[in-house]
């Protein structure tokens, strides 16, 4: 029983394999897009840069005890996973910048960190307090 699952396993990572690693193209094309918005608009809209070194960490695969294939494997997600969480925050920022009101409260709705200082949903009175300090 056991050798069958082992195999089951094998099968399994062999036929996602290629998914997975497909994904790179796409990725690329985020992280292209995403550094041409991070440099060309920030600086029009006053607001510091993201430390791109502070999301992306390609570290693992430094670790002796890795074979290759687990330090492509490590390599590969710590770009995909960096990437992906340093264009949360790239996008956090530009969403304080042009809309900082926060979602409606619900349940099921996970709100992003970023939001905690966000107005309130459908407060009116916040939000003309707000653009009144804004047009200064």
């Amino acid at each position: 029983m056991r050798a069958y699952k082992e195999s089951y396993k094998r099968f399994r990572h062999i036929v996602s394999t290629p998914i997975i690693y497909i994904v790179i193209i796409p990725l690329l094309i985020l992280d292209i897009g995403m550094e041409l918005y991070h440099r060309t608009c920030f600086p029009l809209y006053d607001i510091p840069f993201v430390k791109r070194s502070s999301y992306i960490r390609i570290d693992r695969q430094k670790l002796s005890y890795l074979n290759w294939l687990q330090k492509l494997n490590c390599m590969y997600c710590g770009y995909a996973n960096g990437l992906l969480h340093y264009a949360t925050v790239i996008a956090g920022e530009t969403e304080k910048y042009w809309c900082g009101i926060e979602h409606k409260k619900d349940v099921n709705f996970i709100s992003p960190k970023h939001q905690k200082v966000f107005l309130g949903y459908g407060d009116k009175d916040q939000f003309d307090e707000y653009m009144k300090y804004e047009k200064k």
